[in-house]
């Protein structure tokens, strides 16, 4: 039905109603309609659960923030333990290709958030950087490191 995407497999769950189907969001506990970006975001949230071990009460997905008087909106965030930002993750559909102006957006919505880390994926392509906030740039990682309870 959908792409294949470069993510563990999950057991997700589809309703169809009104001719649009729709898959759950474990994270915000309800059916969302499934477009491709939902897709992958779908996939990321699962792969951060199930392979990364981050618990799903440090996850926010699709909430709205302010850059330069602008709403937009982040795919999800991943918060330390104290509140802090840990992890931002951007989710493009698959047929969108990564490029500068991904890593771009990113960069700015971390202008306001402050991660350490930042993951990039259109379910095919991830990348995954790590912030150095004093020297403002970022290096990258060949992927973002697992939960750990503190």
């Amino acid at each position: 039905m959908f792409q294949e995407l470069n993510f563990p497999k999950f057991e997700y769950r589809f309703k169809s109603t009104e001719n649009k189907v729709s898959i759950f969001d474990v994270i915000r506990k309800k059916f969302i309609i499934l477009q491709p970006e939902e897709w992958v975001r779908q996939h990321c949230v699962h792969f951060l659960i199930n392979d990364k071990n981050y618990p799903k009460s440090l996850i926010n997905v699709e909430k709205e923030l302010t850059i330069n008087g602008l709403k937009k909106r982040y795919d999800i965030v991943i918060f330390n333990p104290d509140g802090s930002i840990f992890l931002i993750v951007e989710c493009k559909s698959h047929s969108i290709k990564i490029d500068q102006t991904t890593f771009d957006q990113i960069a700015r919505y971390n202008l306001v958030l402050n991660a350490t880390y930042l993951m990039v994926t259109n379910g095919l392509n991830h990348y995954y950087c790590k912030m150095d906030m004093e020297q403002e740039r970022y290096s990258f990682l060949k992927e973002i490191p697992a939960y750990k309870s503190l």
